[in-house]
C-alpha cells in the first residue's frame, strides 16, 4: 500500500495486544491516535468510542507494538539506485514493520559531510514511508587516513558515526577518533574485521571451505578487532558499538568489558543467530554475507549473547545486492543480504524456539536500539509519536525472493518457512501499510 497523503485524522485501535518492551506493558487495550501523536493508552479504551471523526479499527487481538528500528541498513542512494533506493527500502520497511532506518554512509558520495546527511533526511520526509536518519562517516570519503567532520556530522543531524563495510583499521586513527567521541558524547560503530586477515577469505575459515575449496576467513580477523578496540575504548573513555557479532569469543570479549563498567554495546543480525556455514550448500551465494556465517557453535553463542543480554540490539544489516552481482561464481558473487522484511520474523524465532519472551524479543528491536542511538522512539505512551505496527506473531509464511518489496532481492532466508507477518504499520499516526489492500 502507499502511504497516505491524507493528513492524520484520529484514530481508535482497541482490542490490541499491546506489547511494549519500554514499559513491560503486555495486556489487551487500547491505543488512541490523535494526529501524530499517541493521546491516550490502557485497557479502558478498548469499550471507546471513537470521536465523529475518528476511525475505530478492531485488531482482533493481534499484537500492537512500537515500529521497528534498524540500526544498520545500507539504502544505495545516492550512488547506486540500481541495487535499492530510499523509496523501495521505505516500502520493503514498512511492510516489515520497520518504521526508522539508521543508514550507512557508504553512499556516492559519501555521507561525511552535512549536504550528505541533509539530502537522506529530506528524501526520506518527502516519500513519507519509514523515517530514515543516517550514520556519518568516521574518516573522509571512508578512507582510514583522517577523521571526517564528526561535530558537523551530529549538528546536522547524524546519529553516530561509521565507516559502514570498512573497518576502521589504523589504530591511531580509532584512537584519535574514541578520544573525540569520549569528549561531545559521540557513538563509534565498528565493522570488526582485521582486513589483512579477511582479505581474499570469501567465508568462514574451517572444514567447511576446506571441503567447498574456497579461501576462508579466520575467526580471529573479528576477535582481534573487537579485543584491540575494546581497549581502545578504555584507553579514551570512547563509546564504542561493535556491529553484526559472529564469534563466541568476540561476544565474550564484550561481555567482560562490559562487567568492568567499560562503555561498550554490540549488535548482531539474524543470520548470526538462525544460519551456519552450512546454509551456503552447493556455493549459494545468497548465503555469502559480510562477515561470514559461522560454525554451529558460534550460532549458539551469538544466541547465549543475546539471552544473557550482552548483545544490545539485532540490526537487519539490510545489504542490497543486484543480480549482476550475485549471479557469479561465489567467490566473485558480493558479500551481503536483504533483511528488512526478515528482521522481525527471524527475531521472532527466538521467541518460537523458547529462547526469549516475547517482551524480550521485541526490546531488541524497539527500545534497546532506539536508547543506543538516542532516539525519541521505540516505546508506546502518551505523549510520543505514533509509530507502531500490527503483528500477527503465529502467522506463518514462505519467504520467496519475488515478494520481497525490496528492489534487490538477495535474501539468505530465501525459502525458509518463518511466523511472523506484518499486517499494518502506522507512522505519525499515518496507515502506511495495510497487508489487506
Amino acid at each position: 500500500m502507499a502511504p497516505s497523503n491524507e493528513s492524520p485524522t484520529h484514530r481508535l485501535y482497541t482490542n490490541a495486544r499491546i506489547i511494549d518492551p519500554a514499559s513491560g506493558r503486555d495486556e489487551l487495550a487500547g491505543i488512541l491516535c490523535n494526529g501524530e501523536i499517541v493521546a491516550d493508552i490502557g485497557a479502558h479504551l478498548n469499550n471507546g468510542k471513537p470521536r465523529a471523526n475518528s476511525k475505530l479499527i478492531d485488531c482482533q487481538g493481534l499484537c500492537l507494538v512500537p515500529g521497528l528500528i534498524d540500526m544498520r541498513a545500507h539504502l544505495g542512494e545516492p550512488g547506486e539506485e540500481h541495487k535499492e533506493t530510499l523509496e523501495t527500502a521505505g516500502r520493503s520497511a514498512v511492510a516489515g514493520g520497520v518504521t526508522t532506518i539508521i543508514c550507512l554512509p557508504n553512499t556516492q558520495p559519501v555521507i561525511d559531510d552535512m549536504s550528505g546527511v541533509e539530502f537522506v533526511a529530506r528524501r526520506a520526509r518527502k516519500l513519507g514511508l519509514s523515517k530514515v536518519y543516517p550514520y556519518g562517516a568516521v574518516s573522509k570519503n571512508l578512507e582510514g587516513r583522517e577523521i571526517a567532520e564528526l561535530g558537523m556530522l551530529k549538528e546536522a543531524g547524524a546519529v553516530a558515526f561509521t565507516d559502514g563495510f570498512h573497518t576502521i583499521a589504523d589504530i591511531q586513527l580509532m584512537r584519535r577518533t574514541l578520544s573525540y567521541a569520549s569528549t561531545f558524547g559521540l557513538l563509534i560503530v565498528q565493522h570488526p574485521e582485521e582486513p589483512n586477515l579477511a582479505r581474499d577469505g570469501v567465508m568462514n575459515a574451517g572444514e567447511t571451505a576446506t571441503r567447498l575449496g574456497l579461501t576462508g576467513i579466520p575467526r580471529e580477523a573479528e576477535i582481534i578487532i573487537v579485543e584491540r578496540d575494546i581497549r581502545l575504548a578504555e584507553l579514551t573513555g570512547g563509546r564504542l558499538h561493535f556491529a553484526h557479532l559472529s564469534t563466541s569469543d568476540a561476544i565474550d570479549a564484550v561481555r567482560q568489558a562490559k562487567a568492568r563498567g567499560l562503555a561498550i554495546t554490540c549488535d548482531t543480525s539474524p543470520p548470526y543467530f538462525a544460519l551456519n556455514e552450512l546454509a551456503i550448500g552447493d556455493y549459494r551465494t545468497f548465503a555469502k554475507l559480510s562477515p561470514p556465517l559461522r560454525a554451529e557453535s558460534d550460532r549458539q553463542a551469538v544466541i547465549e549473547g543475546l539471552k544473557d543480554g550482552t548483545i544490545d540490539a539485532i540490526a537487519s544489516d539490510h545489504c542490497p545486492q543486484d543480480e549482476e552481482s550475485k549471479r557469479l561464481p561465489f567467490s566473485e558473487a558480493a558479500p551481503g543480504g536483504v533483511g528488512l522484511e526478515t528482521l522481525l520474523p527471524i527475531t521472532l524465532e527466538l521467541y518460537h524456539n523458547g529462547h526469549l519472551t516475547l517482551l524480550q524479543a521485541f526490546d531488541l528491536v524497539t527500545r534497546r536500539p532506539a536508547e543506543l542511538l538516542g532516539l525519541e522512539t521505540g516505546r508506546l505512551e502518551t505523549g510520543r509519536r505514533a509509530d507502531f505496527t500490527i503483528v500477527d506473531i503465529e502467522r506463518g509464511w514462505k519467504v520467496e525472493d519475488k515478494t520481497l518489496k525490496s528492489k534487490s532481492k538477495n535474501s539468505p532466508f530465501d525459502g525458509r518457512p518463518v511466523q511472523g507477518r506484518v499486517l499494518k504499520t502506522v507512522i505519525d499516526g499515518r496507515l502506511v501499510f495495510d497487508a489487506t489492500d
